[in-house]
């Protein structure tokens, strides 16, 4: 295909990393959009990026960009994917791609109107190891999928300023660290869940510290997930079905998994590279764009986002700013 244009919006460590992969797969960055124009100089200059800019109005008036990619905190998606959307440009965004589910109905009813391609940056889904592992479910191998098990608790330093457990921020557990979690759940189940059962424990600042999440189908299909950003756990998932069960360590960006069936037997089960992650994700966005399949992977994260938004209404957490 002809080479994308791409833009970056939020120039932190993140976006250098996305860069760097950009440089991969497709060979240049055209432009970036900081706070200030300073700011965002110092990024272009750093990753030797084509143009930059100090605000975002100014650069997606520049029609020569072709795709946007948001690195901003995930309370100010929302904004930036819709101003995205208007001025035209295709948009991958980072993970939670938004803060609830409202939000997201209104982007991916633009994005229909306007024939553009929105993504969510949530790594798994492009990985080729979850590729072959969704092969190998599909096939009947490990029989009907009865249960999912997922972990994840990353033990943040203690600061009430963090923008991990600050509510103004859209901080929490689970949309920082759950939505991995979901995501993977949501990846390998037959179908949406239609029961949510779950608790909390909240911290000092009134967001999600760590929670359980029990999760049902019309399948029979359920789900347990725990969470905490308080403890190191480890990100792990299973899958298990009637003949035998996958286990995914690091599952976010993994590359290796393990089955181990029901006789007792142990596959190991390679595919694609850590290493490599980012630059799927751009593969794979490059490839959405010109097939124009504008919601490739937005309906695992329409309906992830639908969870997360029941959940947290449940809990009776809601953001200022909502």
């Amino acid at each position: 295909m002809s080479k994308v244009k791409w833009a970056i919006i939020g120039p932190g460590w993140a976006a250098s990393d996305f860069v760097k992969a950009i440089k991969e797969v497709n060979g240049s960055v055209y432009a970036v959009a900081g706070v200030t124009l300073e700011e965002a100089q110092a990024f272009a200059d750093k990753n030797q990026v084509e143009n930059a800019f100090g605000n975002t109005t100014e650069m997606l008036k520049d029609e020569a960009i072709d795709v946007v990619y948001i690195s901003t905190p995930h309370n100010l998606h929302y904004k930036l994917i819709i101003e995205s959307l208007k001025a035209g440009k295709h948009v991958i965004s980072e993970k939670a791609i938004t803060v609830n589910s409202e939000q997201l109905t209104e982007i991916i009813a633009l994005a229909e109107e306007k024939n553009l391609v929105v993504a969510e940056a949530m790594t798994l889904y492009y990985m080729p190891l979850y590729k072959k592992l969704r092969e190998i479910l599909d096939s009947g191998q490990l029989g009907k999928l009865k249960m999912i098990q997922v972990s994840f608790g990353s033990c943040k330093e203690y600061d009430v300023k963090n923008r991990f457990f600050s509510k103004d921020l859209a901080g929490g557990a689970l949309l920082d660290i759950g939505t991995y979690a979901l995501s993977f759940t949501r990846f390998f189940l037959s179908q949406q869940p239609n029961e949510v059962l779950t608790t909390v424990k909240t911290f000092e600042t009134g967001v999600d510290e760590q929670s359980g999440i029990v999760l049902k189908n019309e399948a029979d299909e359920l789900a347990v997930i725990s969470l905490t950003m308080r403890a190191k756990m480890p990100k792990r998932g299973i899958v298990a079905g009637e003949l035998g069960f996958i286990t995914v360590d690091n599952f976010p960006r993994a590359d290796k998994a393990t089955i181990t069936y029901t006789d007792g037997r142990v596959e190991q089960i390679e595919a694609g590279e850590t290493a490599k992650a980012l630059e799927y994700e751009v593969e794979d966005m490059q490839n959405f764009i010109q097939s124009g399949k504008n919601t490739a992977t937005l309906h695992l994260s329409n309906d992830v986002m639908a969870l997360m938004t029941n959940i947290r209404n449940q809990w009776g957490i809601k953001y200022p700013f909502e």
